[in-house]
């Protein structure tokens, strides 16, 4: 693909940026020092940044010309309590932290546009630049939105892009409407009663109860959707005791919940709730469900979709753009920034590589030159 000769000789220091990220991964609300990092170079840039927005959000601005139009871009920059075992020089220096979904990439390709567009500053309006955190825990667009992000920065349409895995590397992959699934991250505690293990007549045992539960909720999908309609209800963890010879007190089941209907995600929850009170009360325990940030489906607007991906055709062709993409059953906090403003959330294909969030997935450095390029192509258009 064709690439601005400025961007491509940007590429050694988009890798720099991102293998520092990468070095030094911090996860979500504590991205102190990568927060402090990013603001800097913006600020050797040249452009005004606002720090702390959503505790580690920051924004930064660059106004040129008369025009009234305001565009913000998004990037995220958290990473993931994921032990990395690949064997990179850069690999992770923070042992169980990992930058294992490119977020780090995402933010390197935001930085190489910032650079471009500040010493070219071809286009006549403002550019708002959205660095966001927390978006792997669905806390850091709601954040920031509370913090009044979009009061102090009130863009007119707002854009993001993620790398994907399996995609044909470097094309862009753009979708009207529900696009990605929201997701409800819940902790179930079950509470029992504590014995010996040769004496369970003495027990309540919460293992039970929480195996007996982890099998019922696998039937909400397929016995209470159509099967027409997607949904997701994972168990990732069930933690309870520390030995074989002990039946522990308690356990804890941590859930991810997607849906890509309002309304099948309401009744999904209803019958985690009921579910899981009706094999409590079977065990003998009591329980408790911690409910975590309410889910969004992400919902890409019909023009802001339509206009992103004309400028990816005027910039890649059309034989290196896909419209429609397939819908993913993954999730963004993205999508509560579309609940605000217009918008699109377009994917970037990182080629034949293993999955985001497995711990040998790395993010190919040749993607970056393509994602900035694309950014400054989106700018220029929509600020003109």
């Amino acid at each position: 693909m064709k690439v601005r000769k400025e961007i491509e000789a940007l590429a050694p220091k988009m890798r720099e940026w991102q293998e520092q990220l990468h070095k030094h991964p911090e996860v979500a609300l504590e991205e102190v020092n990568s927060a402090k990092y990013i603001a800097s170079e913006l600020r050797a840039m040249g452009y005004e940044v606002e720090e702390g927005i959503g505790t580690t959000g920051l924004v930064a601005t660059l106004k040129v010309g008369n025009g009234t139009k305001n565009l913000g871009i998004r990037a995220e920059f958290d990473a993931l309590p994921i032990e990395e075992v690949n064997k990179l020089s850069y690999r992770s220096v923070i042992e169980g932290k990992s930058h294992l979904c490119g977020h780090d990439g995402h933010t390197a390709m935001l930085l190489g546009a910032a650079k471009y567009l500040m010493e070219t500053k071809n286009f006549n309006g403002t550019l708002t630049l959205i660095f966001q955190p927390a978006e792997e825990t669905m806390q850091g667009s709601p954040g920031m939105i509370a913090d009044g992000l979009f009061e102090k920065y009130p863009v007119d349409a707002v854009y993001a892009m993620h790398n994907i895995p399996g995609l044909e590397k470097g094309k862009l992959y753009f979708r009207e409407g529900a696009t990605m699934s929201a997701v409800d991250n819940w902790e179930i505690e079950l509470v029992g009663k504590g014995s010996h293990g040769s004496m369970p007549e003495l027990s309540i045992d919460p293992v039970v109860a929480g195996a007996s539960l982890v099998m019922a909720l696998q039937t909400i999908v397929s016995r209470n959707l159509s099967p027409w309609h997607n949904a997701v209800v994972t168990i990732g963890a069930f933690i309870a005791g520390n030995a074989g010879n002990v039946i522990a007190n308690s356990a804890i089941l941590r859930l991810s919940v997607r849906n890509m209907i309002a309304e099948d995600r309401e009744l999904v929850l209803r019958r985690i709730r009921e579910i899981t009170k009706a094999q409590a009360e079977c065990y003998g325990c009591t329980y408790e469900i911690r409910e975590g940030q309410p889910g969004a489906v992400l919902v890409n607007t019909p023009e802001e979709t339509a206009f992103a991906t004309q400028v990816a055709i005027d910039t890649y062709g059309a034989e290196n753009v896909v419209n429609p993409a397939a819908s993913f059953m993954s999730s963004e906090d993205f999508a509560f920034m579309l609940q605000k403003k217009p918008g699109t959330y377009l994917m970037i294909g990182n080629g034949d590589t293993p999955m985001v969030h497995h711990p040998k997935y790395i993010l190919d450095q040749d993607i970056f030159p393509i994602g900035a390029n694309y950014w400054v192509s989106l700018a220029e258009a929509y600020l003109k």
